[in-house]
């Protein structure tokens, strides 16, 4: 689904725009990841239903043995899912697409509590951080795309693909994307850091 959903991207777009997008989307799903799995679970410190130590354990449905580790709320799971399905959303808003994205997300997220590793709440409050994450990247996506399509047009040159912002065909130079990549390792290393 993941490499269908990149194909998509680079179709509708223009190489080096989709790769902007392709950034902030992958910034996205770290940024989830790390704030709900390495900040807010240890402060938090809510057992998972299927914890052993948690007294509830005992009369929570544990499919084939998977209990899942010690903390459970935020979802990693829902953040990551719903941070992408948003994201996604707001770049390909076409209706069909936003309803499917979406409905996998939710699908994605219940199964977390069908296995009994999450509480509902987890689930709502991860699926809370991933919109409102996955909007903000769509947001930065968007400021930094259309930064590059007004710094980078070339008329006179044709280019791969077509992106169209106020009438303009776009293209991104190699030492952007590098500039780009170079300032994304930076933040995640940072975040993985603090």
């Amino acid at each position: 689904m993941y490499a269908t959903l990149l194909f998509i991207l680079f179709r509708l777009f223009e190489w080096r725009i989709a790769t902007v997008y392709a950034l902030a989307i992958i910034l996205t799903i770290v940024i989830c990841d790390q704030l709900c799995a390495s900040h807010l679970r240890p402060l938090v410190g809510r057992l998972r239903p299927s914890n052993p130590d948690n007294p509830l354990s005992q009369f929570i449905h544990i499919v084939k043995g998977y209990r899942g580790g010690a903390h459970g709320f935020p979802s990693c799971h829902a953040a990551n899912s719903f941070g992408l399905a948003t994201i996604l959303s707001f770049i390909i808003a076409r209706k069909r697409f936003v309803i499917f994205i979406m409905s996998w997300a939710t699908l994605n997220s219940y199964s977390r509590i069908y296995l009994g590793v999450h509480y509902p709440g987890d689930i709502l409050v991860g699926a809370a951080i991933g919109f409102i994450v996955g909007y903000l990247m769509y947001r930065v996506g968007r400021s930094v795309a259309r930064r590059v399509a007004e710094r980078h047009m070339q008329p006179s040159h044709p280019v791969m693909g077509h992106v169209s912002f106020s009438g303009m065909s776009v293209s991104l130079r190699v030492s952007d994307v590098m500039l780009g990549a170079a300032l994304i390792t930076a933040m995640v290393i940072t975040s993985i850091a603090i």
